[in-house]
């Protein structure tokens, strides 16, 4: 058997398209997620880590329910230490992004942790959840993992921008993505987004990943986010976190009715 992978990959979206993009998912680890997703046109789904409730195994559920779908599931890790990198690659992550990434050393140690040799230092596991339980021959599926692994740093200190051109040319970074709240917050201008320095960052971001030809990354909360940074050079972008869209749209709907309720006469 040959290992079980998607006809077409997220990395291979992008070499053909040069954009891909997905909602981030913080709250709503429901087993149907994935197919939610896939129905509404996105080419990948952003499990976060970070700063949700989310285990090791809710994100192997979530890997398992998109099998099949034709979307990605990528993991935003708590941290890039190896042990949440490859379980999280091991569960059937398609790619990581990892937080706080502030030198190219640090690129260059988590795109080892998830390659395996001689690329990397991932250890060895096969038919299980990343190969889809199959058997087949280890050298094959080596060569796929390796080839579909997509590697995500997060710009999101005054560190890390410091270094951002170093990080964006690291063999096995693939997407270079600004963390847009931290690093107003590390460059201490809080949410200013549109303080001269954010603005002079971004163009820093866009432009190392633009001369290392990988594309620069971004979370978008909404239409305007979404349309503002796609035009500014991002192309692989979040849209929107689940709970918050599903608030909006909730918030949106109860104003109508409680509108329409305040129009209308009360009955006797």
């Amino acid at each position: 058997m040959t290992p079980a992978v998607p006809a077409r990959t997220l990395k291979q979206k992008f070499a053909a398209d040069g954009h891909a993009f997905g909602p981030m998912v913080i709250e709503f680890f429901t087993p149907g997620m994935a197919a939610i997703a896939a129905a509404a046109g996105a080419d990948f789904v952003l499990y976060d880590m970070e700063h949700s409730g989310a285990e090791i195994g809710d994100i192997k559920e979530q890997c398992a329910a998109a099998r099949g779908l034709g979307i990605a599931p990528l993991v935003r890790v708590p941290s890039g230490e190896y042990h949440f990198v490859a379980r999280a690659l091991d569960a059937g992550a398609e790619g990581i992004m990892v937080p706080m990434v502030e030198s190219a050393a640090h690129a260059a140690e988590i795109v080892s942790f998830a390659h395996y040799p001689p690329k990397g230092r991932r250890g060895a596991a096969f038919g299980v959840a990343h190969d889809g339980y199959r058997g087949g021959d280890p050298v094959a599926k080596i060569a796929a993992a390796n080839g579909r692994t997509l590697i995500i740093p997060q710009i999101e200190t005054k560190t890390g921008l410091e270094a951002v051109e170093d990080i964006a040319a690291v063999d096995g970074v693939d997407i270079v993505w600004v963390g847009h709240f931290d690093l107003t917050n590390f460059l201490g201008i809080p949410a200013a987004f549109d303080h001269p320095d954010y603005e002079a960052a971004l163009a820093r971001v866009l432009a190392a990943a633009d001369a290392n030809g990988k594309p620069a990354g971004f979370m978008a909360a909404d239409e305007a986010w979404a349309e503002a940074y796609y035009r500014r050079g991002f192309r692989a972008i979040a849209y929107g976190l689940d709970h918050l869209l599903f608030q909006k749209a909730l918030a949106g709907g109860l104003s109508l009715l409680n509108g329409l309720a305040a129009a209308t006469p009360a009955r006797g």
